[in-house]
């Protein structure tokens, strides 16, 4: 018995090393030329898989990608391709897709119950699609609190970065920022780098050096093109259990719909250690685990849901990082910039800064984070604020003089947050919002950690290294009147918000999409990610983060995503698994 279990661990560290080495450079197919990419019309009512992967973003892709290698596996996604819209690729037309609130838009847009405007990815590659690009690291303490093996997630992110990971260009407006949060003290100057590190640096990008975004997408170039299929503009409704003569749910299908409305159903190949795992996001996931009949018994009896297992944590413990941002007016031009530097405090805020003349492209001019079209209008009293509303804002908005909109801001977001909230279902249909409460600031620690956030950014626009992209008549109390009176959330004004960070911070809230939880380690899964009290079901994604990783999480997302493929390949192997 010895001598087998010495052969068993030694077969699975030779494996695990010939995994990591090559698969990082047996890339099969480039994107966006995936042979394995089908709309989910094609798909045959019934079909059969070693593992089922539900959403295919940011987690999802690279987990896909990694299990392909040994098994066969389905990834369904319930939105389309990220390959050939200009909105989603190229970085001068940022916020174009979070302004797009078609039926086919790769965004979908939610107002939180506190009235901050949010979006969730409906694409290919998640949020990797839609956000600013900011790529760097979690820090040491969040890779040991979650009980993450070290050398297997510095793996990881070498995996990923070989694809997706860049180092930006910092232009004039970028440096000065740079420069400013050294000068008023955000030490040391840390220089280029992907880890997590007090004081001042420069972080990496998704976008290359022309400017085109590489999504989460672009990690199915690692994939086994036979071991894989990707059906788009899948939505799941359903997880199937068996329930019947065992102790334990048993997670073995899913029921989808394709773009015509037709129903399929996929189940697991026989095999006991096959699996559904779920990597819907935030939103998506504790939404599809109560609609499949997992979650609080009320939540599911007041839906009339059959319930598989009574799991209260469900749709708990949602967060959203409040983030709070300065805009500043430049007598002279700056360039198009998204996040490319940031300053980690030792107080718990994050200083970040984009920059340009026109921050979603097109033809209407637009404030990006702080556009009108992000969805209300701040004089205008919240029961008023129409599509005609909005629209007369918009077209006043294209009215006014280019230099109005020259400049860019300097944000703040807070680590955390402390501050929790709810997830809860307002209908049946799986493409519908659920209802979402994050309550911002509920936790004072939180609002103290913005407002020296703030006072950080105020000592920057005021720093010599900055003092090139202000005005010089233009007051910091002036400066904070502007943007508390931009049309930035449905939060009613308070005329001191000039006067009190305190309740600028309340009255300008807004989302950086750094939400998180509902399905969280300890209440919903383990340490492995399974689902607590079912079997062959697990959920990789965002939703099980207690607290956000990082200054900005899609890097540890996507780390995830590979970093718990390579484990299940692993345990899979230790258990003689007669696939290998």
């Amino acid at each position: 018995m010895a001598t087998l279990s010495r052969r068993r661990w030694f077969g699975t560290a030779v494996f695990a090393g010939i995994l990591l080495f090559f698969s990082g450079f047996c890339a099969s197919e480039k994107a966006p030329n995936y042979s394995f990419v089908h709309k989910a019309t094609s798909a045959p009512p019934i079909s059969y898989y070693d593992y089922i992967i539900v959403g295919g973003g940011t987690a999802g892709c690279p987990l896909a990608a990694t299990l392909s290698h040994n098994y066969s596996v389905l990834l369904l996604e319930r939105g389309g391709s990220p390959y050939g819209n200009p909105n989603i690729t190229e970085l001068n037309l940022f916020g174009a897709a979070l302004s797009d609130l078609s039926p086919t838009s790769p965004s979908q847009r939610f107002i939180s119950k506190d009235g901050v405007i949010n979006a969730r990815a409906r694409v290919l590659g998640g949020g990797s699609c839609l956000n600013a690009g900011f790529y760097s690291r979690a820090s040491l303490h969040d890779i040991w609190e979650v009980g993450w093996d070290g050398r297997l997630v510095n793996e990881s992110y070498q995996w990923v970065e070989r694809v997706v990971a860049f180092e930006p260009p910092m232009q004039q407006w970028q440096t000065a920022v740079r420069d400013g949060m050294l000068e008023v003290g955000v030490v040391p100057d840390n220089g280029f780098t992907y880890d997590h590190i007090y004081g001042t640096k420069v972080g990496g990008t998704i976008f290359d050096k022309d400017g085109h975004r590489h999504t989460a997408a672009d990690l199915l170039e690692y994939a086994n093109p036979s071991g894989l299929t990707v059906l788009l503009h899948a939505s799941v409704h359903r997880i199937l259990f068996r329930t019947r003569g065992r102790p334990r749910p048993k997670a073995h299908g899913v029921i989808f719909r394709d773009a015509s409305g037709a129903r399929h159903r996929a189940y697991l190949k026989k095999g006991s250690k096959n699996e559904i795992i779920v990597s819907a996001g935030a939103l998506g996931s504790p939404q599809l685990l109560m609609l499949s009949g997992i979650g609080p018994q009320d939540q599911l009896k007041a839906h009339k849901i059959r319930e598989v297992l009574d799991l209260p944590m469900v749709g708990q413990g949602m967060s959203d990082n409040p983030m709070n941002a300065i805009f500043i007016p430049s007598p002279v031009p700056v360039e198009i910039s998204l996040i490319e530097t940031v300053g980690i405090t030792h107080f718990g805020s994050y200083i970040e800064a984009a920059s340009g003349a026109n921050f979603a492209g097109g033809a209407t001019r637009d404030f990006g984070m702080f556009s009108p079209k992000i969805g209300q209008l701040s004089t205008v009293p919240p029961k008023e604020r129409t599509p005609e509303a909005l629209a007369k804002a918009v077209e006043l908005m294209d009215k006014l003089d280019e230099a109005a909109f020259r400049g860019g801001f300097i944000l703040e977001k807070i680590t955390g947050p402390m501050s929790t909230g709810h997830l809860e279902l307002q209908t049946l249909n799986a493409n519908d919002n659920p209802s979402v409460t994050f309550n911002y600031f509920k936790d004072p620690l939180d609002l103290e950690r913005c407002v020296q956030g703030l006072s950080t950014i105020e000592r920057v626009i005021e720093s010599k290294a900055f003092s090139k992209f202000r005005y010089d008549f233009l007051t910091l109390p002036a400066l904070l009147n502007m943007t508390a009176s931009s049309p930035i959330n449905l939060l009613p004004k308070h005329a001191n918000a000039s006067r009190s960070l305190e309740q600028f911070c309340k009255d300008t809230v807004m989302t950086i999409w750094h939400y998180h939880g509902g399905c969280q380690m300890g209440k919903v899964v383990d340490h492995d990610y399974k689902v607590l009290g079912v079997d062959a079901l697990r959920v990789i994604d965002g939703s099980t983060f207690n607290h956000s990783p990082g200054t900005n999480p899609q890097a540890t997302v996507m780390m995830l995503g590979r970093y718990m493929g390579v484990r299940i390949l692993r345990e899979r192997l230790a258990g003689n698994d007669s696939h290998e």
